[in-house]
């Protein structure tokens, strides 16, 4: 090769990989810089969900995408850090980036996405903590679960080790991020912050692209790609996914950690030899990497023939510079290893491999799935693209001006992929391998990183050399090849073998079309039942690669030459129909969601069935049938027999429940029978109490696993919640009166199509609604009389209340139905467990957390901007419940509030410290923090009587009350800035 060609092909390389892969998102340079974007489609009605946001949003529903796809951007920062300042930035990048304030949501089952306003604040809340319990924290709150339909796919923490020195964690959900974007964010953050202290004779920042605007442009261009499709479908036609060792026996009792990384050292001009390497053979690092990749893959399932995944970027021209969403793309990189080639000829392979990649990568990897179908996947129904390979550089962190920075690696306990491969380009370079812990065991991993640190140094010191001279894999316990399982027998067979209480399994391998059946023999007879060893497979193995059934056997019938003999397996499919409605139900579902008419034992996955394909069909027979099923049984029972059995027997469960419920507490129809949502809640709990002293019948909806808490006498209970739309409106239909304190909190369309639900059904008596102040929004006064428009930005939660209040006056006074009122509750407070909870977050919860570590409380000084007074409303549990149930008596036809009093910072932060005995100093700032920003004064006159307090209802009273309930480990809550609200 001359050296002018090896130029032009590493240069070309190079650049196709830049493109592929960078996502440069600083600030946006002059439309010269580059070729702009195409234009995004007009608006044109709801956003649509990228392919790779489709993905994660699946994986939400289906429950079982955990921390995997949670995204921590942590920094050690030591210097004057402003916290307010900061608060500031993050705002401010909320503003701009519209991906970090959208909600997911369904419209006729499709999800699409909607841009929610840009709120008042991100809060920033702080915790003290020293690095050894620091490490915790940050894990706890990268793990803690995002609502996507809530719209809150971002938070922040910042722990504080000292008076210059804090850790500030940014949790991302993936479906709004990716790696480029975090980059945007840095850099953003580092001048909004810069901004926000003051600093001058920095550019503003350009305007931000949207992501909206990407999705739309993605779906209008998945028409014009079928030449990228007939070239991925026809590279990948008959590609297998690559057979893995198996574990050898099952992950620990109390060893729940789903995910490990093993590392090697490498000499620190390792990476500069392999830079090298590749300039020689027209080649980047990242190019000889996967190389060494390859190489490795190939020791440890000895196959030739072999797919590894990189991740590649959609982002393109000048236009999406500086975009924050998610734009990373699957290219699977398949290449031939056969032949013994060496290092250097298998080098040649990959890049030509990673060219033809990376000119085809505009398709999203997606469409090349569903184009594939299950071709997609190995004949157990194993995932194509299930190794993957990078190179890792320094990591992005949080530069902010006048302090110094340091990465933090924050652990999510997920992996992605049952195996990566990585090499860290950095200041101390290292061989790195991820696995799922399930996949592979802790040895295996341990030598399969060994074996890629070698290879790479193998390649470096020789690249000439043939691959079967190249250092090989160590071989496992009792010097087994770590590649065990290369028979072709089915994954679940070593899996169930590998339980301790099973002694010996086969797996019938299915026809075309039909799931796996399983059988296992037990070592004695008391043991796991089929059900347990199916959970047990589910753990371990992708869903499409659990059997359909698990048969326990005394023995395996075998034939003269100790074969088992499959003809003699009992409980193979027979040619009979399941009959009755649910069978039916399944049937038409599958008909009407894929086109065809299933036969009982067909497979899911083989009809073309998928993830969102599953979610529909459980929603479907949901509704339909009145029974508990999620998308995720739909993907583990696979066939339509198995399903109508599964959906057979939650039937019977259900009837069972329902009886043993009727036979020890009989439903009575009782006149005057006031039906309470939310009765094991805060509001509700006291709610039941005053009908109770008012001797009124009460029916109480409540989850199977909460109703013994509300058992008493004068207490009938339904089961039922906010999703059981049906149950709802049945519920409501038996009631003569209603009083709605449920609510979710986080998922305002479930709440607003209750409120839908309930509304419909109603027909007489009358209607009471707990609702909340925050349906006010935002006034521009300090004053609140009742029923005052409503002013922005509202939250979703208080637009939610507002919404549900609407349908509730509107139905009022129709058809039959009473009078409606809709009380309008601040923060509640009262001796009950959940309403203890507003001494961990909010405003009440900042002040309680920093009264009992004794640290100074800050607080906004009067008529800082413009307002005489900072403080918040509060209602007393007890008072609340007296005004609900008066309402019942005298509606008042609209909206009322419901206040005890109020109560200024200083007097609240007061009592805690007097109540905790906290030596904390009260100071007041000319800042105001965001938690802390509240200053409205609600009139209560329309129920002044029944909100008069009581003996035992002051405000220092019931704090007391609340504190002494605080046990020492539920008072380790942090405060996250969560609005305080009606318990």
């Amino acid at each position: 090769m001359s050296t002018d060609a090896g130029a032009t092909s590493i240069a070309r390389q190079q650049e196709l990989l830049r493109r592929a892969r960078a996502g440069s998102t600083r600030r946006a340079p002059a439309a010269s810089d580059g070729a702009a974007a195409p234009p995004a489609p007009a608006d044109s009605g709801p956003v649509p969900l990228s392919h790779a946001q489709r993905r994660m949003w699946l994986m939400d529903r289906l429950g079982s995408s955990g921390a995997s796809y949670h995204v921590p951007f942590a920094t050690r920062i030591r210097g004057p850090l402003d916290l307010a300042a900061l608060g500031t930035a993050l705002t401010s990048l909320g503003h701009r980036h519209e991906i970090l304030r959208t909600r997911y949501v369904q419209r006729d089952g499709e999800p699409y996405q909607e841009v929610l306003p840009a709120p008042a604040t991100i809060p920033v809340p702080v915790l003290d903590a020293d690095e050894a319990a620091a490490r915790d924290l940050l894990e706890k709150e990268a793990a803690r679960p995002f609502g996507l339909s809530a719209g809150a796919v971002v938070r922040a923490l910042a722990v504080r080790h000292g008076r210059q020195d804090h850790t500030v964690l940014l949790t991302f959900h993936h479906i709004a991020v990716d790696g480029g974007s975090l980059e945007t964010v840095a850099a953003e953050l580092a001048e909004l912050y810069a901004a926000a202290i003051g600093e001058s004779g920095r550019p503003p920042l350009t305007a931000a692209p949207q992501y909206a605007d990407y999705a739309r442009r993605e779906h209008a261009e998945a028409g014009h790609l079928d030449g990228e499709l007939r070239h991925w479908s026809g590279l990948l036609a008959d590609a297998t996914p690559p057979r893995l060792p198996r574990r050898t026996a099952p992950l620990p009792d109390g060893d729940s950690r789903p995910a490990a990384v093993h590392t090697v050292p490498l000499a620190p001009d390792l990476p500069g030899a392999l830079r090298a390497l590749g300039a020689e053979r027209g080649a980047t690092l990242f190019a000889v990497s996967l190389a060494a990749a390859f190489a490795a893959l190939r020791g440890v399932t000895g196959e030739d023939d072999l797919v590894i995944g990189i991740a590649g970027t959609h982002r393109r021209g000048t236009a999406m510079r500086g975009l924050v969403g998610l734009c990373v793309n699957t290219l699977p990189i398949r290449v031939d290893t056969s032949g013994d080639p060496s290092f250097a000829e298998l080098l040649d392979r990959v890049r030509e491999a990673l060219l033809a990649a990376q000119e085809h990568r505009h398709i999203p990897f997606d469409l090349v799935l569903e184009r594939l179908g299950t071709g997609a996947r190995g004949a157990d129904g194993t995932a194509l693209v299930r190794v993957t390979a990078d190179v890792l550089g320094e990591p992005t962190v949080l530069r902010l001006a006048g302090t110094s920075s340091e990465y933090v690696d924050v652990d999510t306990a997920g992996a992605k992929f049952a195996l990566s491969y990585a090499l860290g380009d950095t200041q101390n370079p290292v061989a790195l391998v991820q696995y799922d812990r399930n996949a592979l065991d802790d040895t295996t991993a341990s030598a399969a990183a060994a074996h890629y640190a070698a290879l790479l140094e193998a390649a470096a010191t020789d690249p000439a050399i043939r691959l079967s001279r190249m250092p090989q894999p160590d071989p496992g316990p009792d010097g087994q090849d770590t590649a065990a399982v290369r028979d072709g027998e089915h994954p679940a067979g070593p899996v169930l073998r590998c339980h301790p209480q099973v002694a010996d399994a086969f797996v019938l391998r299915p026809a075309a079309g039909r799931p796996a059946l399983a059988y296992a023999v037990l070592h004695d007879s008391v043991g796991p039942t089929p059900h347990d060893l199916l959970v047990h497979l589910r753990t371990a193995l992708a869903p499409e690669a659990v059997p359909g059934a698990v048969t326990l056997l005394d023995a395996l019938p075998r034939t003269a030459d100790s074969a088992v003999d499959p003809t003699r397996l009992p409980g193979l499919p027979t040619s009979s129909t399941p009959v009755g409605p649910r069978a039916g139900a399944v049937t038409e579902g599958f008909t009407a969601l894929l086109g065809l008419v299933p036969e009982p034992d067909d497979d899911f996955f083989a009809l073309g069935g998928h993830s969102l394909v599953a979610v529909q069909l459980a929603e479907r027979l949901r509704s339909a049938l009145k029974l508990p099923l999620t998308g995720l049984d739909v993907l583990q029972a696979r066939t339509p027999r198995a399903l109508t059995a599964l959906l057979d027997t939650r039937a019977e469960e259900q009837a069972a429940a329902k009886a043993a419920t009727a036979a020890v507490r009989p439903r009575r129809t009782r006149p005057g029978t006031v039906l309470v949502t939310g009765a094991t809640g805060g509001v509700g709990a006291f709610v039941l109490r005053e009908l109770a002293a008012r001797g009124r019948p009460v029916l109480a909806l409540a989850r199977p696993e909460s109703a013994h808490l509300i058992a008493a006498e004068g207490v009938d209970v339904v089961e039922g919640d906010l999703t059981d739309l049906d149950g709802l409106r049945e519920a409501v239909a038996s009631a003569d009166a209603i009083v709605h304190a449920a609510c979710t909190f986080t998922r305002p369309e479930v709440d607003v199509a209750a409120m839908e639900a309930m509304t419909g059904a109603w027909r007489r008596g009358p209607f009471v609604f707990v609702s909340s102040v925050d349906a006010y929004g935002h006034p521009a006064g300090d004053r609140v009389a009742e029923e005052s428009a409503s002013s922005d930005p509202l939250s979703p939660y208080g637009k939610a209340k507002l919404d549900c209040e609407a349908l509730l006056l509107r139905a009022a006074g129709t058809d039959g139905r009473g009078g409606a009122s809709a009380v309008r509750s601040p923060i509640v407070w009262g001796p009950h467990d959940r309403l203890r909870d507003q001494l961990r977050w909010g405003a009440t919860g900042r002040l309680y957390q920093a009264a009992r570590r004794g640290g100074p409380i800050e607080l906004p000084r009067p008529d800082t901007a413009g307002h005489p007074w900072y403080g918040a409303a509060w209602v007393h549990a007890a008072a609340l419940a007296r005004a609900v149930t008066a309402c019942l008596d005298l509606p008042v036809h609209g909206v009322a509030n419901a206040c005890s009093g109020h109560v200024s910072w200083r007097e609240l932060a007061h009592d805690l410290t007097e109540l905790l005995g906290s030596d904390s100093e009260i100071h007041e700032t000319d800042e105001v923090h965001r938690d802390l920003d509240h200053h409205w004064h609600y009139d209560s006159s329309r129920l002044a009587a029944p909100l008069r307090a009581l003996p035992g209802e002051e405000r220092r009273t019931v704090l007391a009350a609340m504190i002494d309930g605080m046990s020492g480990a539920a008072d380790d809550g942090m405060s996250d800035g969560v609005s305080d609200s009606n318990g």
